[in-house]
């Protein structure tokens, strides 16, 4: 029963919410997906960030989202 518990949590979330997971998966897609482009592309042409600070932000961003995810699929959040 106490690992059913820890499981059904990633820190602060809540996995038995439906909404709490739907929310974890949209922010999962939204850091692999606009991490490497939009944020890149907002960080360097909008707010004059130089070019390759723009360019890793963007790809750790990425490879958060990738993390995230590989946790949810671990969790069964994702099948």
């Amino acid at each position: 029963m106490a690992e059913n518990d820890e499981n059904s949590k990633i820190g602060p979330f809540d996995l038995n919410s439906k909404f709490t997971r739907v929310l974890l998966i949209l922010v999962s897609v939204f850091l692999i997906f606009a991490g490497p482009t939009y944020v890149s592309y907002l960080l360097s042409n909008i707010l004059d960030v130089n070019y390759v600070a723009s360019t890793v932000s963007g790809f750790a961003l990425f490879a958060v989202g990738l993390l995230l995810m590989w946790v949810l699929i671990r969790k069964k959040v994702i099948t």
